[in-house]
């Protein structure tokens, strides 16, 4: 008997994807729950990875891929990269019936550039998927709405009940759908098994380039050491020959081995955001690094919630980045995106949402209550910096804390425990 569907923010993303696209591309890491969200929206499926029917599928493919197309709609087609000419049959068929809602496609991994053809653009929507957010787990009480605030709401009082333990564990166990329904006890070995394929035969397997599963597992330790910073490629390398004494490992190697991790949806760095200021400050222009899920970084340092608890420095740098993985699930709902801000000055917000209507709020993570009044200051000279008479005042200011009470302050910032948050 299957298990109980757990509802996704991406769900309703979905819907309204199929209502407007003859396609739907899904795309996200491994185990974050693709499949199972495409299944339950589909009305016929084809599973590429069956071992029973695989061979099969790959000769249909390569001899007449229309009769792999066949089927009630939506239909699903689930990791279509492992043969990349149904995508070009896909958007062809979305051509000829001009109907929307034919196809859900799904994949883990992104293929090679000359894989495909076309873009499919205007017949195949792309939707990103991401781990579970804590309200999508039952964590967060979602007393607290972003969307709300956005349009404008300014009275907030509410209360998280999670607890600094309970926080540091679900970094550890990460949002992955097996793990937010197993066992504690078993919960998180599911990031280390992650990890590990990883290491041995995901990050090959894209490219079908062997890489040296040491350097990789070198590249992962010194990425986890550096997460949630602005850490370069140069930093990553020096790290790594410092860290894991594997000093040969060249700058342009650990390009390589990065975009392999980014085509299969491990890294999923937050861009810089570039608003229009008053002054001529120079803004960073560096990616924030983040992982796909905290519980890769958790993993690869073998960090149990204990261990982690015992270096608060780094506890809330995964903090950091437990919360830009849910902000990104709750931006994605909102038709916005997630980025970060820092000029020469050292102002910076660890987050920034910025809708595509022009409206944003600028966000600080903290997991201790210690540096609010610091983080205050910084979102209230970065409103001051931000040239308002060409871009808009922020709908709000916000900083994310591990516990305790949601409230306005008299200065009009927001402090929000990541256990009141929702979309």
């Amino acid at each position: 008997m299957r298990e109980t569907y757990l509802k996704r923010i991406a769900d309703k993303l979905l819907d309204e994807r199929l209502k407007t696209s003859g396609a739907v591309l899904i795309e996200g890491p491994k185990w974050c729950g693709k499949t199972r969200t495409a299944t339950e929206k589909s009305k016929s499926q084809l599973y590429m990875q069956d071992p029973d029917k695989a061979l099969g599928y790959l000769k249909a493919a390569d001899t007449k891929p229309s009769l792999l197309l066949q089927g009630e709609t939506p239909r699903l087609l689930d990791e279509w990269q492992t043969a990349p000419v149904l995508w070009d049959a896909v958007r062809f068929m979305v051509d000829q019936r001009g109907l929307s809602g034919q196809f859900i496609l799904t994949g883990s991994a992104v293929p090679l550039d000359n894989a495909v053809q076309h873009t499919g653009t205007g017949r195949i929507s792309r939707l990103t998927m991401r781990t579970m957010s804590l309200f999508e787990s039952g964590e967060s009480n979602g007393t607290v709405s972003l969307s709300e605030l956005f349009d404008g709401k300014e009275e907030i009082e509410a209360i998280s009940e999670l607890t600094i333990e309970q926080i540091a564990f679900a970094i550890v166990r990460g949002g992955w759908p097996a793990s937010v329904t197993d066992t504690p006890q078993n919960a998180m070995r599911h990031a280390i098994d992650y990890v590990e394929a990883i290491i041995n035969a995901d990050i090959s397997r894209v490219d079908n380039i062997e890489k040296n599963p040491v350097r990789v597992r070198a590249l992962l330790r010194s990425l986890s050491r550096n997460i949630s910073t602005l850490a370069t490629t140069k930093t990553i390398r020096d790290d790594i020959a410092m860290g894991d004494g594997d000093g040969l490992i060249s700058e342009k190697t650990i390009g390589q081995y990065i975009n392999a991790l980014n085509r299969i949806f491990v890294t999923d760095n937050i861009p810089a955001w570039n608003p229009l200021l008053r002054s001529k400050t120079a803004i960073r222009t560096s990616s924030k690094r983040q992982f796909a899920d905290p519980s890769i970084a958790a993993a690869v340092m073998r960090l149990s919630p204990e261990k982690l608890m015992d270096d608060f420095n780094y506890f809330g740098f995964l903090f950091e980045s437990l919360c830009d993985r849910d902000l990104r699930v709750y931006a994605d709902a909102m038709d916005g995106e997630l980025f970060h801000y820092r000029d020469s000055s050292g102002l910076e917000a660890d987050a920034v949402i910025a809708l595509n209507d022009g409206r944003w709020a600028a966000i600080e993570i903290k997991l201790g209550t210690k540096e609010v009044e610091e983080a205050a200051k910084h979102l209230l000279a970065l409103k001051q910096r931000v040239n308002t008479q060409k871009m808009r005042e922020p709908a709000f200011l916000m900083i994310i804390t591990g516990e305790g009470l949601a409230y306005q302050r008299k200065d009009g910032v927001f402090i929000v425990p990541v256990g009141c948050l929702k979309n």
